[in-house]
Order: C-alpha cells, then structure tokens, then sequence
C-alpha cells in the first residue's frame, strides 16, 4: 500500500493534504474546505522531511498542497490549490 493511500485510509477526513510552511496555497485550500464544510487530515512536510519525495514519487506532483479526495472508497489524488478549486466548483 502507498503512503498516500495509507495516509488517507487511516482518516475519516473528506481530503487529506499535504502542506509545508509558509504556503499560501496551503492556506487558501483551508479556507476552500471550510467554506464548503468539508473536514480535511493536513499533513505538513516539515514533520517529516522524507514524506516530500514519497508522495512526489506517488503523484507526481512536485509542489504543495498535495491533495487526496477522500470521500470514495478509493483515494484519489487531485493536484494541487487550483485543480482543487475547479474540482469542487
């Protein structure tokens, strides 16, 4: 099992995200959530500096938020702020 798909198994969270200090994106995507009443599991690099290239490695996506949709049975990875926003539009 992936670290990500890990991750998000061991929360009832509606998205996981994973974030670094000093992220506007990652603050907007808080604020995203909240205005929508979703619950999200953040998860910040800082706490474990070799998590960073696990989830490059699984998603591909080199910038933060790294964020997972929740919600199905399956985790699925999203990508960043942007694509986040557009998707829950």
């Amino acid at each position: 099992m992936s670290r990500v798909v890990a991750d998000a198994k061991s929360s009832d969270a509606d998205f996981i995200f994973y974030t670094s200090n000093f992220c506007p994106y990652c603050v907007a995507a808080k604020r995203l959530f909240e205005s929508k009443g979703l619950s999200y599991l953040e998860i910040n690099f800082a706490n474990d500096p070799e998590l960073r290239s696990i989830v490059v490695a699984e998603t591909g996506h080199r910038t933060v938020p790294v964020i997972i949709d929740n919600r199905g049975d399956n985790p699925m990875f999203i990508g960043g702020f942007d694509e986040t926003h557009r998707y829950l539009r």
